[in-house]
């Protein structure tokens, strides 16, 4: 989002102007249920998690400060209010400490989503279901949504330089799980067609 457009609009949503809500939302929904989704792994909490995200801004308008970077405003408050929803579901629990595997193995997906989906970004999606968390969450931030290591290093809460670190990791750790699937996959073939 251009930064003149950024500025305007929070100007234009701390007056109330309900249009400039549905710019705001308009432009960004799509990435913050994206990400959302490929966070908990399950389309109805990411649902649910947006949902809240969008009334954490409706809430929120009035105290924003017109220098508000809107991106990583929202990605922050979407980030934050899943971590509360694993912190809630651990409790829930019986206090379990590994949060991951709380999680789905998989994403569950219609058969559309199947069927339109293909090998490589099957391969893509299921290596970056296996990273843990935090590199998962800052590939989906700077890699799918766009945010420039700045502002995902705001969303993540770290400093620039620990954000390129795990980034220049979670780098590592993907292509080497494409790597290793690809020889799997190839190795399978060799064997079928023996």
């Amino acid at each position: 989002m251009e930064r003149n457009l950024e500025v305007a609009l929070v100007l234009r949503l701390q007056a109330g102007d309900t249009t400039a809500f549905d710019e705001i939302y308009d432009t960004l929904n799509p990435r913050l249920f994206s990400f959302l989704r490929r966070m908990a792994r399950n389309r109805a909490v990411a649902e649910d998690l947006l949902e809240e995200t969008w009334l954490r801004l409706v809430l929120a308008r009035e105290d924003l400060r017109p220098d508000t970077h809107l991106v990583p405003w929202l990605f922050t408050v979407a980030r934050n209010l899943f971590l509360s929803y694993c912190r809630s579901r651990a409790r829930e629990q019986n206090y379990t400490s590994d949060l991951m595997s709380l999680w789905p193995e998989q994403l569950a997906r219609s058969p559309f989503d199947v069927a339109s989906t293909n090998e490589f970004e099957e391969c893509l999606e299921t290596a970056l279901e296996e990273l843990p968390f935090k590199y998962r969450e800052v590939l989906l931030l700077v890699g799918v949504e766009g945010l420039r290591p700045a502002g995902a290093a705001l969303v993540c809460g770290v400093s620039r330089e620990a954000l390129r670190q795990r980034l220049r990791r979670a780098r590592l750790l993907l292509s080497q799980r494409l790597h290793d699937k690809r020889r799997r996959l190839e190795t399978l073939s060799k064997k079928v067609s023996l």
